[in-house]
């Protein structure tokens, strides 16, 4: 067996040709007569509007509007969907569900599957569509998806960096429990305006009524010396704490990339301090409407 690209060589593979990566990714299945209509009324995004075989980014919202997960939503069949997400929180995604279901003809069941991702600009369907950012590709799930053929598998801390890069936010690191949607640039993407009523619907209209401010915005970081700052690492203006990094890895050109968490108050193109060292912050590339 090949080992996995790593540095440079992985990089290119995904940036520049395509390359293919086991993704840690927990997939739940909602199935049964009443399963869209269930789905319908938890989650941020129009589900029944999708078609079989359509894919679409949706959030699952706390009541008081804050993120218990998002999930890429499959619709598989007319009664059955696939939700997919960063791997550890599949669990907490069917506690979640379990708990807002009642009297639902609806079974929610976690499958034993997993994700193989490809990336890159020669990378061609068949399977999900991905594009986010600079990362575009498709994604295979399935019991046991194998690699595609003549595409190189590319070690995951490489896909990393692309992720970082991509501002691509994820669960556990931009995402936790205490994260508005609107602070990670995921309302545009993942949040449908005309469906009907929602769990932590009233949080997300009245941020977009009042155009959209929030107290944090996610960034992009790059720090070209030092060493790789921690998640939760303090990023300071004039020795004011204005913001936390949330993820960060070299790069194989050897500098580092990173994403934080920064106060409104800070306005990209700008610089800051990060133990230490200077750390560039830009904003991230806007996401198209879902």
């Amino acid at each position: 067996m090949t080992a996995p690209l790593e540095g440079q060589a992985g990089y290119d593979a995904l940036t520049t040709a395509a390359g293919a990566v086991r993704l840690d990714r927990d997939i739940v299945r909602v199935g049964g007569p009443e399963a869209v209509d269930f789905l319908q009324g938890q989650m941020t995004q129009d589900i029944s509007a999708l078609a079989v075989g359509a894919s679409s980014w949706s959030l699952v919202l706390q009541p008081q509007g804050k993120v218990d997960a998002w999930v890429r939503v499959t619709r598989a069949a007319d009664d059955e969907v696939l939700l997919d997400l960063d791997g550890g929180f599949g669990d907490a995604l069917v506690a979640r569900l379990q708990r807002f279901k009642l009297r639902v003809k609806a079974d929610i069941d976690r499958l034993a599957w997993e994700c193989v991702a490809v990336r890159g600009p020669g990378a061609v369907p068949p399977g999900i569509p991905f594009a986010w950012g600079c990362l575009t590709g498709f994604d295979v799930l399935g019991p046991d998806p194998a690699l595609p053929d003549g595409v190189p598998e590319v070690a995951a801390a490489v896909y990393e960096v692309c992720r970082i890069e991509a501002g691509l936010p994820r669960m556990g690191a931009e995402l936790t429990d205490k994260t508005i949607p609107a602070e990670v640039g995921l309302v545009g993407v993942s949040v449908s305006f005309t469906k009907g009523c929602y769990t932590g619907q009233e949080l997300v209209a009245r941020i977009d009524s009042r155009g959209g401010h929030v107290p944090r915005h996610l960034r992009r970081l790059v720090l070209e010396s030092g060493d790789v700052p921690d998640a939760g690492a303090s990023i300071e203006t004039d020795g004011r704490v204005v913001g936390t990094v949330t993820s960060a890895a070299r790069h194989p050109a050897g500098h580092i990339v990173g994403l934080g968490l920064l106060g409104r108050d800070v306005t990209p193109p700008t610089t800051a301090m990060c133990g230490g060292v200077v750390v560039i912050i830009d904003a991230l590339a806007a996401m198209p409407s879902a």
